[in-house]
Parts: structure tokens; C-alpha cells; sequence
């Protein structure tokens, strides 16, 4: 392999002490925010894709746990010597810092493999899937489904810093993509992506056509378009989904504000990191290690992105939309406790699925706590294009 190392920098994790220091003070001088009494909040009744004891949002009580945590038990130096372990890396493109984990396998003819993350999440999604898709052989599996794999983090999210200029959408990010994979001299590779990284992975598949091996993905953002045809022999089972789909849309205020407004929230957010906590929380509440949790928070605050990271969210939403079907191969991996598209939707905007599965486990963020299905998954895709 060859690149123009001039344009590729060593990168390692080293937080200030100062900095940490000041997050401790920060969070000893937590003001926990006002509400109403637990017995008017959670009377045991579901409502929509909420948690009971949710419906206001995230409730102080999770904030107060996890804020204690924070300062007494959780050791980001642990997690930091944990991220160094790996090689990272940086380079500019299209004005961008970009920050990257590049891990070769140990097999030569590993297929490259490009992994997306999502928001809130961080790069960190990916952390434990590294080993089995790099060294198969280490982990019971078979060398023919090693992966050299590559992780950057989204522009404007944690080490990748704060975007420079307007228009860093997800179009914009799959050309640096693109032009990533290319220095690091992969000239076809695959993709996948959760989360705002299934939005990036197909834009890749679309834009780059010539260098995407096919694109596997957790979700597919295909939606009913308005037209009453859409709706024709639809079964009842399919119309209560798409209310479900509904009712998890418009609980998703991270999206509507992000979309709207990324500055006004993002004073609060880099002012205080419980504030930043309860925010990023929404989603991640529900992740099986607080450790997590409280390892993307550390992220987010420690780079100061929740700005940047909240105006990805604006940039798509008003950017323009590629409405042509996609004529890559694509997989999707769908998870039990996240939102699925119906696949009469999905085959509209993407003429070439070739796989398509659904657990009965596993939730929005399958890579924490289905990481075995996750793996099989993308193996077998990628076995079915190679």
C-alpha cells in the first residue's frame, strides 16, 4: 500500500489535566433541572417509543446517577488508553480536519471496509468490532471474511473538531470518504453505516459508484412519500407500523432542533456537561454499560462539538435530495428494539437490496448490544459481493 504520508498525521488521545480538572468542577457544581413529582410522571402506562417515567424527556433522576458517575467512578484515562490502543490518524480534506482509525488485517486479501458512525455516538461504536473483523481467525471465524477496517469520526463530531464552513451535510461527508479511502490507497471497498452513518454509507454507494464494493447498513430512511397510491393493499399489521414510525418521528426532538436551530441549544450544551449528558442521553439512555454513555459525553465535551455535531443535522435537512433509485448492492441488518422501513419503501429508493434481515434482538445501537448479530451480518453480505 502506498499514500502520501505529508498528508496523513499519527494521532493520539491526549487530553489536558487541566481539562479534566476543570470537567470535575464543572459537574461538582451540577444544578439539577426542576420536575414533576415521579408519581405524576410514570403511572405504568407505554406511550409510543418512550420509556415510562420518559415522557417529559430525560428525567433528572437518570441525569443525577449518571452525573455521579461521572465524577467519582468513571476513569476516562482507562478509556483513553483504550482508544490509543488502536492506530489513529488525521488529515485535511475539503478544508477539514478529518480523525480516523485505520486497522489492517492480518489476512492480505482483506476486503477495506469503511465504518460510519452515528449521532450521539462517536467513533467508539465501533471500538469492539475491530478485532473480529480484522483477525476472523482470532475470534473462531474464517480468514475469508477479514476486514481492513477504517472508522473516522463524522466531520464536526469529537476529534474530527469543529466544522470550518457551511454545507458539511452527508453528501459532502461521503466524497471526503471517498477521498479518504483513495489516500489510504484502497481503490474498492465496502461501507457501512448506523444511524447518521446510514444516511452517509448509501450517499457513498450513490456518489461513488466506481469505488463501492455495496453498502450494509442498520437502517433504511425510507419513508411513505404522500401519494395515496403508496397505501394500496398495504395489510392492517403494515398501517400500525407506519403509526409507529409516525409517533417515533415526532418524538425525535433531537432532530426537529438540530434541523432548526443547532446554535441556540448548543450555548447550553457547551457550558455544561450534565446539560450535554441529559441531551446526548435521549438516545443513549439505554445503552448497556453507563460507561458508554458517559465515554460519548466525555467526547463531545472534552472537543467542544456539540455545536458542529448538531449542524450536520441542519445542513441535511436543507440540502438538496437524490430522488433516483440506487442501483448498488445493499444490505440492511434490522434490529428488534429500533424502527424498520417496510420494504415496499425500502425496493422504491434502492433497486438492488440484496440482503435483508431482521432479529429478534439488538436495538438502534446493535454494535453495544448485538455486536455477534452485527458482525454475521456484515460478514455475510460482504460474502455474497467478493
Amino acid at each position: 500500500m502506498s499514500f502520501d504520508e505529508k498528508k496523513i498525521e499519527p494521532f493520539r488521545v491526549e487530553i489536558p489535566q487541566a481539562d479534566l480538572d476543570d470537567l470535575a468542577d464543572r459537574l461538582a457544581r451540577t444544578r439539577s433541572a426542576e420536575e414533576l413529582p415521579e408519581s405524576e410522571v410514570t403511572d405504568g402506562v407505554q406511550r409510543g417509543p418512550v420509556q415510562p417515567g420518559w415522557e417529559y424527556g430525560v428525567p433528572a433522576s437518570f441525569v443525577r446517577d449518571l452525573v455521579a458517575r461521572w465524577r467519582s467512578s468513571y476513569d476516562w484515562r482507562a478509556w483513553e488508553a483504550k482508544i490509543n490502543a488502536f492506530p489513529q490518524f488525521t488529515t485535511e480534506i475539503d478544508g477539514q480536519l478529518i480523525h480516523f482509525l485505520h486497522v489492517r488485517s492480518p489476512e492480505p486479501d482483506a476486503t477495506p471496509l469503511i465504518l460510519t458512525h452515528g449521532w450521539p455516538n462517536t467513533f467508539v461504536e465501533y471500538l469492539g468490532l475491530i478485532g473480529p473483523l480484522t483477525d476472523p481467525v482470532a475470534h473462531g471465524g474464517d480468514p475469508a471474511d477479514a476486514f481492513h477496517v477504517v472508522i473516522p469520526s463524522l466531520p464536526g463530531f469529537g476529534f474530527s473538531g469543529h466544522t470550518r464552513s457551511k454545507g458539511w451535510n452527508a453528501a459532502r461527508t461521503a466524497d471526503a470518504w471517498a477521498e479518504l479511502m483513495r489516500r489510504l490507497g484502497y481503490e474498492r471497498f465496502g461501507a457501512h453505516g448506523n444511524d447518521a452513518g446510514a444516511i452517509v454509507s448509501p450517499l457513498l454507494g450513490r456518489r461513488h459508484g466506481d469505488q463501492v464494493i455495496g453498502v450494509h447498513v442498520n437502517q433504511i430512511f425510507s419513508f411513505p412519500s404522500g401519494d395515496p397510491a403508496e397505501f394500496e393493499g398495504l395489510s392492517p399489521q403494515d398501517m400500525e407500523y407506519l403509526g409507529f414510525l409516525q409517533s417515533f418521528v415526532e418524538h425525535a426532538v433531537h432532530d426537529r432542533a438540530q434541523q432548526a436551530q443547532p446554535q441556540t441549544l448548543a450555548h447550553a450544551l457547551a457550558d455544561s456537561p450534565a446539560g450535554q449528558l441529559a441531551w446526548i442521553g435521549q438516545l443513549l439512555g439505554g445503552l448497556p454499560d453507563p460507561d458508554l454513555i458517559l465515554t460519548n459525553a466525555t467526547i463531545y465535551w472534552l472537543t467542544n462539538t456539540a455545536a458542529s455535531s448538531a449542524r450536520f443535522y441542519y445542513e441535511n435537512h436543507h440540502g438538496d435530495k437524490d430522488t433516483e433509485p440506487t442501483t448498488f448492492p445493499m444490505g440492511l441488518a434490522s434490529f428488534a428494539y429500533d424502527f424498520r422501513p417496510l420494504r415496499r419503501f425500502a425496493e422504491r429508493d434502492h433497486a438492488n437490496i440484496v440482503s435483508w434481515n431482521e432479529y429478534d434482538r439488538g436495538s438502534h445501537w446493535a454494535a453495544h448490544d448485538a455486536p455477534d448479530l452485527l458482525i454475521d451480518d456484515i460478514r455475510g453480505f460482504f460474502r455474497k459481493l467478493t
